[in-house]
């Protein structure tokens, strides 16, 4: 096995698939809820160890008990109270803050879904990796802001790492076609979210209703917007070269507008080979909650390609959404530049829904930041997670306060 990523393998004759515990980090987002929804549907595959959430006590604690957790974890040290309450009697162990969310991360799981969204997830998740188990990663932030650092810990515990994300794991289950070194070039494709078709003057007027309606994936309404902006897919170009150890200029995007082919593996003897499904987060889900043994009987939709009748495709408008050349950027330049994209992109996100900036404001801020952090000594490498949380922390602060000029000149 690749020390840095889990090897897609073929096995003519398995084992039966033994019982396997589980816990959930982010177990009431919509990751958290597909996961769950997969558990449910063989309860006597997998046993849950643990779960957690931000601060949704009482739907986290309803959870643990109809899962039989032995652990439920939130991680706003104010939601504790509401969560000890809603377990009372249970036998349900509960806890909160970031102490608590490390605790769910290291309790004896043997998979390890990573779907806390943002930063917040970075050192649960690494927790998880340090104990050398499966550890699915939902979570982009992880390998944006600390990659390079997450693989080694990875690697030095002797932990698999599992692609969630549709693309990744497209390419994940791609490329066991072929030798790892055989590997030409990868291709992520882009929905081209909400605002494909529409013109620059159009998405200038995008509102945060329109930029949250999807076409094609039901989603949380950070990624959703991240979608809008293509960011999402620009984070993906990140994860996908610390994931598979590829170059910046293996790594294409391509725009489909269809969501039915995720990603397609290119090997060296022109051999370009495509996994293809219908947009539901729980096919990629169940291939690692199975792996590598088996493949569950999934309740996603099935792919009838007669129906879908056409496949198109297109390359993105780097001028129109800029935030995937933001993002090239950021990887390009290496050190802490990713972790400064990540954090301003939050920001930046957060102050769009909250109708304090408008739709291009978003990459400008980011744009903007990540100059001023160029400017400061801001992108040097991090050599620890609590260094990574420190770029994170202080590009968040240069974001806000470069908010107020971009707000301004953006709308």
């Amino acid at each position: 096995m690749n020390a840095q990523m889990a090897q897609p393998q073929s096995v003519l004759a398995a084992a039966p698939f033994a019982e396997r515990s589980v816990t959930l980090l982010g177990a009431t987002g919509s990751i958290g809820a597909s996961t769950v929804d997969l558990i449910k549907r063989e309860p006597s595959r997998y046993r849950v160890e643990a779960l957690s959430a931000n601060r949704s006590a009482t739907a986290l604690a309803a959870l643990a008990r109809e899962l039989n957790a032995r652990f439920a974890a939130v991680g706003d040290p104010a939601a504790y109270a509401e969560l000890k309450d809603a377990l009372s009697g249970s036998g349900i162990a509960a806890g909160a803050g970031e102490d608590a969310l490390i605790e769910a991360a290291e309790r004896p799981a043997e998979w390890v879904i990573g779907a806390i969204t943002g930063a917040a997830g970075l050192k649960p998740t690494l927790a998880a990796a340090e104990r050398g188990v499966m550890v699915a990663i939902a979570n982009k932030e992880c390998l944006v802001c600390a990659g390079g650092l997450f693989m080694r810990r990875a690697a030095a515990s002797g932990a698999t790492v599992l692609p969630v994300d549709s693309e990744h794991n497209a390419l994940f289950q791609a490329m066991s076609a072929g030798r790892r070194q055989d590997v030409r070039r990868v291709i992520l494709t882009a929905s081209g979210g909400p605002f494909r078709t529409k013109s620059a003057a159009e998405i200038r007027a995008a509102t945060p209703e329109q930029a949250l309606r999807h076409p094609n994936w039901s989603m949380g309404p950070k990624v959703t917007i991240d979608s809008a902006t293509l960011m999402n897919k620009g984070l993906e170009v990140i994860e996908a070269h610390h994931l598979f150890a590829l170059k910046p200029q293996e790594i294409d995007v391509l725009v489909h507008p269809q969501s039915i082919i995720h990603g397609l593996v290119e090997f060296r003897d022109g051999s370009l080979i495509a996994q293809l499904g219908s947009p539901d987060m729980r096919i990629p889900i169940a291939h690692c909650l199975a792996w590598p043994d088996e493949r569950l009987m999934g309740p996603a939709p099935r792919l009838d390609l007669a129906k879908a009748s056409t496949l198109t495709f297109e390359e993105p408008d780097l001028e129109r959404f800029p935030a995937l050349r933001l993002a090239r950027w950021a990887l390009e330049a290496g050190g802490g530049a990713p972790t400064v994209l990540n954090a301003a992109n939050e920001v930046a996100v957060e102050e769009f829904l909250g109708r304090r900036l408008g739709f291009t404001g978003i990459a400008a801020l980011v744009e903007a930041t990540l100059a001023a952090a160029v400017a400061r000594d801001l992108t040097r490498d991090p050599q620890s997670i609590d260094e990574a949380i420190g770029i994170d922390q202080n590009s968040r602060l240069l974001a806000r306060q470069i908010l107020p000029e971009i707000a301004a000149k953006m709308g």
